[in-house]
């Protein structure tokens, strides 16, 4: 079975020479290295994003009934909403809001809604307090391009 193409994934089955760091039911990242394929549990989590570390578990075509389970995740980032979501205890978010898409070590899609805030920046906000989607919206996110800021350091 050939490598899944590098990108976020969540595990429906534990690997198979690594179940205690890579069970089923997480969220991973899938990389090639020198032409040699691997996955690793996520490290920690800043503003929203996953950072990953050392140490990597090999990935090998052998591992076929692993990664035929593997679900690919869209790329974390700036996306909007594709219709309303209304919330229990009150609470909606408008179609076409723009949201930052996370996930949990489960690999559950969490979205955190932007805020404008009065400040002198032209500038979104987005809290660390987001909202559990589920697949039908996570896959029906629309991406919203944004361009990264230039450090003014030469």
């Amino acid at each position: 079975m050939a490598l899944p193409e590098p990108g976020l994934y969540r595990t429906t089955a534990p690997h198979p020479r690594a179940a205690d760091a890579i069970p089923e039911g997480r969220l991973v990242y899938v990389g090639q290295k020198d032409g040699a394929g691997f996955v690793v549990a996520p490290h920690y989590n800043e503003h929203n994003r996953w950072f990953w570390r050392d140490p990597t578990t090999p990935l090998e075509a052998a591992d076929g009934d692993f990664i035929a389970g593997l679900v690919a995740l869209p790329p974390e980032g700036f996306y909007t909403l594709p219709h309303t979501l209304s919330f229990e205890g009150g609470g909606r978010w408008l179609e076409n809001a723009i949201v930052q898409l996370g996930y949990d070590r489960s690999g559950q899609g969490i979205a955190f809604v932007a805020e404008r805030r009065t400040v002198e920046d032209n500038a979104l906000f987005f809290s660390d307090r987001g909202q559990r989607i589920d697949d039908a919206v996570l896959f029906g996110l629309r991406w919203a391009p944004s361009l990264p800021v230039q450090s003014d350091a030469h």
